[in-house]
């Protein structure tokens, strides 16, 4: 007698069990096909609820014993990850019966003056009881009162000055970088795509600046925070001022806090002279910065995969600041650099272009950065734009400084987020390890830099076949 053959029934038992061995035994489609929450897009909820219900402003307490106290999340120095920051009449409190587990306060929180040099400014910086003040729970009852006015979500708050504020790589490339490289710390599993189970900031504070002062001259610092997190709103000196006059405490849920001053002792900062440098100290996915990368890409209407892998056409973007007045090539250097971009661009058949960025619009700029492989210019803002490249083994900046002349501030971020950056000195190169002391010589912001296109030229050719990993593999 044979075999009838199987029913609908066990035929769907068999494909289950099948798709269920399928995704243990195969962990790269497990990642796959699983849910994972898309990056900044939390589920769609309802804009009216159910049932009537009170508004949740305010943290209440009967007695000292239940005032919830502050806990410190993740911290270093210029960098703080905070649950439970009350603020009060212009003064941050910190609430624990634990003084000892809180860092030094100086660490956390400076005055929020300009930056100037001398051991005398340094301790001017210092913050003291009408800065932030420590207290214990009996002590906050008495102050505040039975409870405290919640701003719930996360807050990222800006102890800063408008000093460096205004200039679009200390706002890009400094605080938004280290702002998310503190605040990702809590994800140390943002996947490559960028998603990240974290929750987008929902305000931003300026207690030191007014709404008139973050702006950069280029206008490209609001393109940032736009799309980066088109919901954030943002407060600044006024409305700290209005909160300070009301004489009412308010408790942050949580707060990522940021201050230069507090981050320059660091010693990831006494290296690199980047108060972003300090986060590093925190831990981390390799692909944090993907998921505000890839917002500002998909914001300028580009795919986030634009610029990724080895295989695609590759794009050298040369910014020139021939036309800017300062900092700028020897005329017949940048006229044989153009040359003999062009020439590669002849022979293999690479994208080449060669841009003035206060010709192009903002929009234009975002693009051409998120398709670009090969990054170059004399030193200077321009550079910026190697955050939204995509970072891939070909990846790479190249600078050019004044003989004798060098800044940490595009190399570290090149570096930090995973690319080869090169510095030229004249017809000579550099990379890290061996990477010189910072240094302004006269010349360093003059007309005249010099410049070896062909080695330029040369250089392009080994990073876009890969030239020097292939003789390594066969070492």
């Amino acid at each position: 007698m044979g075999l009838s053959p199987p029913t609908p029934r066990e035929l769907l038992l068999l494909c289950v069990l099948l798709a269920g061995l399928y995704l243990v035994f195969v962990p790269e489609t497990r990642h796959q096909l699983l849910p994972v929450p898309l990056p900044l897009s939390p589920a769609p909820k309802p804009l009216n609820t159910s049932e009537p219900q009170v508004f949740p402003t305010r943290l209440s307490w009967k007695s000292a014993s239940e005032v919830p106290q502050t806990k410190v999340v993740a911290h270093v120095p210029g960098w703080s990850i905070i649950d439970r920051l009350y603020i009060y009449k212009g003064v941050v409190f910190i609430v624990s019966n634990e003084p000892h587990s809180i860092p030094n306060v100086s660490a956390i929180y400076s005055k929020g003056v300009d930056i100037e040099v001398g051991e005398e400014n340094e301790l001017a910086r210092l913050p003291d009881d009408t800065d932030i003040r420590i207290v214990n729970t009996t002590e906050a009852r008495d102050l505040f009162g039975s409870g405290a006015q919640i701003l719930d979500g996360v807050t990222y708050f800006v102890n800063d000055p408008p000093q460096f504020v205004r200039h679009y790589y200390h706002w890009a490339a400094e605080l938004w970088f280290g702002f998310w490289r503190a605040y990702s710390s809590l994800d140390p599993f943002i996947s490559p795509t960028g998603n990240t189970t974290l929750p987008p900031p929902r305000r931003m504070w300026f207690n030191r600046l007014d709404a008139f002062r973050w702006r950069d001259y280029s206008t490209m610092n609001q393109w940032i925070v736009r799309s980066s997190f088109p919901d954030l709103t943002m407060e600044f000196i006024d409305d700290w001022d209005d909160r300070v006059k009301m004489g009412v405490p308010f408790v942050l849920e949580r707060v990522v806090l940021a201050d230069r001053s507090a981050a320059m002792p660091a010693l990831n900062y006494q290296r690199y002279q980047r108060t972003a440098a300090a986060a590093f100290g925190l831990p981390g996915s390799a692909h944090w910065w993907m998921t505000i990368r890839n917002n500002v890409v998909q914001f300028a209407g580009l795919d986030p995969e634009e610029g990724a892998g080895t295989r695609r056409r590759p794009v050298i973007t040369y910014i020139s600041r021939q036309a800017w007045g300062r900092r700028m090539l020897i005329p017949a250097d940048h006229e044989r650099l153009v040359r003999e971009l062009r020439k590669l661009e002849r022979v293999y058949g690479w994208e080449v272009n060669i841009v003035l960025p206060e010709k192009m619009t903002r929009l234009e700029q975002l693009q051409l950065a998120a398709r670009t492989t090969i990054l170059m210019g004399v030193h200077g803002n321009g550079l910026t734009s190697l955050l939204w490249m995509k970072p891939n083994q070909r990846s790479t900046v190249m600078e050019f400084f004044y003989p004798g002349g060098f800044a940490h501030d595009y190399e570290y971020t090149t570096r930090s987020l995973g690319m080869t950056h090169y510095g030229f000195w004249g017809d000579a190169a550099f990379t890290s390890p061996g990477i010189p002391l910072p240094a302004y010589p006269e010349g360093f912001q003059g007309n005249s830099i010099p410049l070896d296109g062909e080695l330029v030229a040369e250089l392009c050719i080994q990073r876009l076949t890969l030239e020097e990993e292939a003789l390594s593999t066969q070492k």
